[in-house]
């Protein structure tokens, strides 16, 4: 069942470089979403007048959904953001996320009543990262020696069907909000991202854990939904441990909803 609309939610915090590079993909997309909503977690200025930049001559509406730096924040930065979409399905990505240009076409096609699609992403080295923002490249070849994860390169509309499914598990593993997408009907059945979570980490694996308990299938989807991972340091892992016990938590407790999410901004 296609999706009658797609709203794409673009996480981002104080990297305006690598957000201009996403925004840029997707103005290259075949399928172009029907809007795109960044989720900002709070970044400065610089941020604020790039995306007011790309709203004047954006094909799509670029709707700027704006938290208060008070550190990472990112399931509550979600739930605003997919509480002014309009669409009736959701495709989230990181801001650090460059599009291959049949990235929504892809999503769009691999939706399916009562799932969620986990999508993969190409990770880039260091150099090819700082040469793709210097020179806005988005398109990068599976020949690079600067490409890791070659397999995920691939765009396969006829292979992509068969893959999906041939390896599609209901499993924790290879979870990553970075590249994800779900019916809005569903978000609201489980109340989006649970928004105790603050710090990096764990917060998606729990979102999924109530997908699962709530019914929901994953689909992970192969040769399709191409994206490129740009290089960055690693995230603080500072509150992991109580992330971690949140996430044990939802998991022996079979929790379905969580209590402080999407409804609050609905």
């Amino acid at each position: 069942m296609m999706p009658k609309s797609v709203s794409l939610v673009v996480t981002t915090y104080n990297w305006p470089q690598a957000l201009e590079l996403v925004l840029i993909s997707i103005l290259k997309q075949s399928v172009l979403p029907d809007e795109v909503i960044i989720a900002d977690d709070g970044s400065k200025q610089e941020t604020i007048d790039l995306v007011k930049r790309y709203q004047t001559t954006f094909p799509v509406p670029l709707i700027h959904s704006w938290q208060e730096d008070l550190g990472f924040r990112a399931a509550r930065s979600r739930n605003l953001a997919f509480a002014k979409a309009k669409s009736d399905y959701i495709v989230m990505l990181d801001g650090d996320m460059v599009l291959h240009h049949h990235f929504i076409r892809d999503h769009k096609r691999a939706a399916a009543p009562n799932q969620f699609i986990q999508g993969r992403r190409v990770i880039l080295t260091k150099p090819l990262t700082e040469q793709a923002l210097e020179s806005k490249q988005t398109l990068f070849s599976i020949f690079s020696s600067d490409v890791k994860n070659k397999a995920n390169t691939i765009s396969c509309p006829l292979l992509s069907p068969i893959m999906s499914k041939l390896f599609s598990k209901q499993s924790l593993r290879g979870i990553r909000s970075c590249n994800m997408a779900i019916w809005k009907s569903d978000l609201i059945k489980v109340n989006g991202f649970n928004e105790a979570f603050v710090g990096w980490g764990r917060e998606d694996s729990e979102f999924v854990v109530r997908l699962f308990n709530n019914g929901l299938i994953r689909k992970d989807l192969r040769f399709g939904g191409v994206a490129y991972h740009l290089y960055h340091n690693e995230n603080s892992r500072q509150n992991l441990e109580e992330n971690d016990r949140l996430l044990e938590d939802a998991i022996k407790q079979n929790v379905k909803f969580c209590e402080r999410g999407l409804a609050d901004h609905l």
